[in-house]
């Protein structure tokens, strides 16, 4: 493996392990806690598809006339995922986005979708991202992940962008997560089916092919620039400590009140 490649992966394992070991997963004792988590991530599971349009846009041609750009494994890589990610089966067997998927599972677990939803309308009308989060009163950890989201999309750097994709939002879904889950799923089935199917599905589409593709995109963005690879190391270090950052917010969230007010 590239060894620029092997250097970003160690310097972000002791983030990675922090993630996966984080403190809030054993605060998902019920269906409340369970509430204010989704409150919280759901930010980062809508960021997570500018980020990804961001990469389609400038990586595929999607103007017209028609003409072939970049590399075609890194174009494929990028389709196929937008697809995926705009277009999947849910489960009940219909196609959906995999947001969509998080709202469904969020109403069927009686989580407040409300602020959220306010935030989306708000960005629809034309209005800031600060607006949005005004008017949604979105909390600072969700507010501050979405703005390096977007700080990095408006940086236009694509390797940049292509290291906070591949190395700041892999899924570090731990087993005592799932299994927090399964036994909520076992005690509410009907309350937790969603997003059980959800984390489930995610897992399952984002496997070997996704992550080799993803590392070949980043190492094709940076090439032999050894600029590009301290900037690709730098972003996957910060995308890594705001996921710290907010896993630190909805454990407060948790602690302090039960509901994200």
């Amino acid at each position: 493996m590239n060894k620029n490649i092997e250097e970003i992966k160690l310097a972000i394992e002791p983030l990675r392990q922090q993630i996966i070991n984080h403190k809030v997963y054993a605060k998902i004792n019920d269906l409340n806690d369970l509430k204010v988590f989704m409150e919280y991530h759901i930010y980062a599971v809508w960021d997570f598809m500018s980020l990804l349009k961001s990469l389609q846009i400038n990586l595929t041609c999607t103007s017209i006339p028609w003409f072939p750009i970049g590399n075609a494994n890194t174009r494929s890589l990028i389709n196929e995922i937008v697809a995926g990610e705009e277009s999947d089966l849910d489960d009940i067997g219909n196609k959906n986005s995999h947001f969509e998927m998080y709202l469904d599972a969020m109403k069927q677990c009686g989580a407040n979708t409300t602020p959220f939803e306010l935030f989306i309308n708000t960005l629809k009308s034309g209005s800031s991202r600060t607006e949005a989060y005004i008017a949604a009163n979105t909390p600072e950890a969700a507010k501050s992940f979405v703005d390096f989201t977007f700080d990095v999309i408006g940086n236009k750097k694509l390797h940049e962008q292509a290291s906070a994709f591949t190395f700041g939002r892999e899924d570090l879904i731990p087993n005592m997560f799932l299994s927090i889950i399964d036994d909520l799923n076992n005690k509410f089935p009907e309350q937790i089916s969603k997003f059980k199917y959800y984390l489930e599905r995610h897992i399952e589409i984002d496997g070997d092919h996704h992550s080799h593709l993803a590392l070949e995109m980043t190492s094709t963005l940076c090439g032999d620039k050894e600029t590009y690879w301290i900037e690709a190391k730098n972003v996957a270090i910060a995308s890594l400590k705001k996921r710290i950052t907010l896993w630190d917010g909805v454990y407060d969230g948790i602690y302090t009140s039960g509901v994200v007010v």
